[in-house]
């Protein structure tokens, strides 16, 4: 007869804990479990039996000759070949009664050294070891359960002479309940990772999946969890531990890469936390001249996107991220996070804040977590800390998938008691309603999001900015930079080209968008002077929204409801909804308005509410304090004028590709106003001469310092804008009265003051 082979298998896998806040996707930290504290985690061992009984290791396999010997009891006497196949015999001898094992005690040879004798033990022999100094030394966050009971059940067993390995010694006995058959992969050493199966779960994490999803794939595949042969926890540490191994092999690249970025710019910013030879387990901060030149500009509202802890990227990426005049991501910098403590987000906002010239910003928009969240409260005290809608709408279809499945209607309820209240009593008593009508007041985590409904709420967010184009807009990711760039599947090695790809295409599209919006001139739809100033002023996106609420007043009325002194109340409804009004307080000495629905505040742009007003008012243009600057199309000139010979500045041009595209813009600008009329044409060509003389001859003197239209260019350029340093302005720096009157001939209101009045980023030109 054949010898029958049999796999004993130990199972001692990695054992784990789950992410933050009961997150599926993430970051996956390690965690032992009590009953092979002291055990060492071999891989599976095969040991065979010859006919004089004794159990081997030929060849890595069992041999059975006859029987199943899985149904054997050790006992005394009971020979093997080797302290692996006894281990292993004791092993499967447990999983079949329902026990865990784990290696006990030992004892060496005095003459050599080599282990003569060995106790395996039921994994809850003994009790726990509770060292009070070392408690008192430091604070446990999250103590382990007791697991062991003093249980007395053992195999000993020593070599002979032979060489081969004896049972000296068996207790069968337990002093505890013995697990289940449907229940026994649940114990330690019985869990170990298969090699198909590392296989499978490498191909579904490099496909951008967490833990729990692949857990549930395997569980599909091998017919229940029980014949999986591991648990979440192990499949969460192997994966964790794949990353490590990862990153590992590439984090050096990734500090090459930023000192060499660095030493051809100075003005590339990048640091470690700790030691840069601990870089391997420390978190990284970049950010190159053009994000820090962005920040000047748009820095008003950041995203911080940690999507990369949900798997949607198998490096731990976090971009920091903004808008820019054309409704476009722009980048403020980069990080590479490790280690995702609260300490470690400190340190990076510390960082990126530094890096920004320390100006924080008036909003910042993160995923929902508690760890970032006191980080933020930390060192952006001031700043309106806001939730990812987008992220939250994901984890509410995980939270109540059951809920999705049994109510279709569900979804959009819940979207439009989010996103459609005009007030906060309008959303509480909407929320209640929702909870009601579905059955789900107890649970636990709509409750949660109930309790920080002040982050993520629309109608509690609408008096700060946030660059919104829409009140309902952030219902797709929140940030969107690097997709098609950096996707599930990219590793370190790949990163820094596609990077630099996403940074190229993306400064490819604003320049696509200023030339459209230089070079192309909007259909107006009114005959309204208002219509044809905001398309000479704002960028063609943000014109085309703008459009879109000052033809919308078309079908709304504005009647007075309250006039105190010089503050008159208007209230606006759409035709026929009087039902449904808003009320817009408008100063007429001031020349400011107040909607109830504040999109001014949020977005920056004004409502149809209040363009009605100005209408039966006969405001005819906008005044001055309600175009931001940020959204026109000269958001970026006036703050480069001024700094040409700044240190940043000097240093931001330093790139050829920012060069390239500063003199493109540049010129888009000159091509448009020149072609005109015939005359401008001619100054434009005869300047257009005259620069290519310059350029020419500060190319012949190129290496030494000259001077071209009083800006210090070659060697000396640097030091020149060092020995001139100015103080940064800000991409919200309002226009002064002649400035306003010499660009666009409207006359100013006696008092033009602003809606907030900060230190930091606010409502500016």
């Amino acid at each position: 007869m054949d010898p029958e082979i049999l796999e004993f298998d130990l199972g001692l896998g990695g054992g784990g804990s789950s992410g933050r806040d009961g997150d599926d996707d993430a970051n996956i930290g390690l965690d032992v479990d009590e009953d092979m504290a002291d055990s060492p985690a071999p891989s599976s061992i095969l040991a065979s039996n010859s006919n004089g009984g004794g159990f081997g290791t030929g060849g890595g396999e069992i041999y059975l000759p006859e029987g199943d010997l899985l149904d054997l009891e050790p006992y005394e006497g009971m020979e093997f070949e080797s302290e692996e196949a006894a281990k292993a015999f004791y092993n499967s001898y447990a999983r079949r009664v329902g026990f865990s094992t784990r290696v006990s005690s030992s004892r060496r040879s005095r003459r050599d050294g080599a282990i003569i004798q060995r106790q395996f033990v039921c994994a809850k022999e003994g009790f726990r070891n509770l060292n009070e100094k070392r408690t008192k030394d430091r604070e446990i966050k999250r103590p382990r359960t007791i697991t062991r009971v003093g249980c007395k059940a053992s195999l000993s067993v020593k070599v002979q002479d032979s060489g081969k390995w004896v049972v000296s010694g068996f207790v069968r006995e337990h002093n505890h309940e013995l697990v289940p058959p449907d229940q026994v992969h649940c114990l330690r050493s019985h869990r170990q990772i298969s090699g198909p199966a590392k296989t499978l779960i490498d191909t579904l994490q490099a496909a951008g999946m967490g833990p729990r999803r692949i857990m549930s794939a395997l569980i599909k595949e091998y017919g229940g969890i029980s014949k999986v042969g591991f648990t979440e926890v192990d499949c969460r540490n192997y994966m964790r531990n794949n990353r490590q191994r990862s990153l590992e092999g590439d984090i050096q690249l990734l500090l090459d890469y930023l000192r060499q970025m660095q030493a051809e710019n100075s003005n590339f910013f990048f640091a470690v936390q700790g030691d840069e030879d601990q870089a391997l387990t420390s978190n990284v901060f970049w950010a190159d001249p053009k994000s820090r030149m962005n920040y000047t500009y748009f820095g008003d509202t950041v995203t911080f996107d940690t999507t990369y802890r949900s798997n949607r990227y198998r490096l731990p990426f976090a971009p920091f991220t903004g808008v820019n005049h054309h409704g476009q991501p722009v980048l403020f910098g980069c990080a590479f996070l490790i280690n995702e403590s609260e300490a470690s987000f400190v340190w990076l906002f510390k960082t990126w804040l530094m890096a920004m010239s320390g100006r924080p910003p008036v909003s910042i928009t993160t995923d929902h977590d508690a760890v970032i969240r006191s980080a933020i409260m930390q060192v952006f005290p001031e700043t309106r800390h806001c939730f990812c809608k987008w992220h939250i709408f994901k984890k509410c279809q995980e939270k109540l998938s059951q809920v999705f499945l049994k109510h279709p209607t569900f979804e959009a309820d819940f979207h439009k008691c989010v996103n459609l209240p005009e007030s906060i009593e309008e959303f509480v008593s909407c929320w209640l309603s929702l909870v009601d009508r579905y059955e789900l007041r107890d649970h636990e985590w709509l409750q949660m999001m109930y309790n920080d409904r002040r982050h993520w709420i629309p109608v509690y967010l609408r008096d700060t900015f946030f660059a919104e184009m829409s009140i309902t807009q952030r219902s797709d990711s929140m940030n969107s930079y690097f997709d098609g760039f950096v996707n599930a599947s990219t590793n370190l090695n790949q990163f820094f080209k596609l990077y630099e790809k996403a940074l190229e295409s993306r400064n490819e599209k604003e320049v696509k968008a200023d030339y459209d919006t230089m070079n192309t001139s909007p259909a107006l739809k009114t005959p309204s002077p208002m219509e044809k100033q905001a398309s000479e002023l704002y960028t063609r996106k943000l014109f085309t929204r703008f459009q879109e609420e000052l033809v919308g007043t078309l079908t709304f009325t504005a009647s007075k409801s309250d006039d105190d002194d010089d503050v008159i109340t208007y209230q606006v409804a759409k035709f026929g909804e009087d039902h449904k009004s808003y009320y817009v307080k408008f100063n007429v000495l001031e020349m400011k308005a107040a909607c109830s629905c504040q999109m001014f505040e949020f977005s920056g742009l004004l409502c149809r509410h209040v363009l009605a007003v100005f209408r039966v008012t006969n405001v005819l243009t906008l005044p001055s304090h309600y175009i931001l600057k940020r959204w026109t199309k000269n958001a970026r000139s006036s703050v480069i004028l001024e700094e040409r010979s700044s240190d940043v500045y000097t240093n931001y041009l330093e790139s050829h590709t920012v060069r390239y595209n500063t003199l493109r813009h540049e010129t888009f600008k000159l091509v448009d106003e020149g072609s005109k009329s015939l005359d401008t044409c001619n100054v434009a060509i005869d300047a257009l001469q005259q620069a290519a003389k310059r350029v020419a001859l500060a190319t012949k003197n190129e290496g030494r310092a000259t001077l071209v239209n009083g800006r210090i260019r070659g060697d000396s350029a640097r030091d020149a804008s060092r020995a001139n340093t100015t103080n940064h302005k800000m991409l919200c720096q309002p226009l002064s009265e002649f400035q306003w009157e010499q660009i666009k001939g409207i006359q100013l209101p006696r008092r033009v003051q602003h809606l907030k009045q900060e230190q930091r980023f606010s409502h500016f030109l």
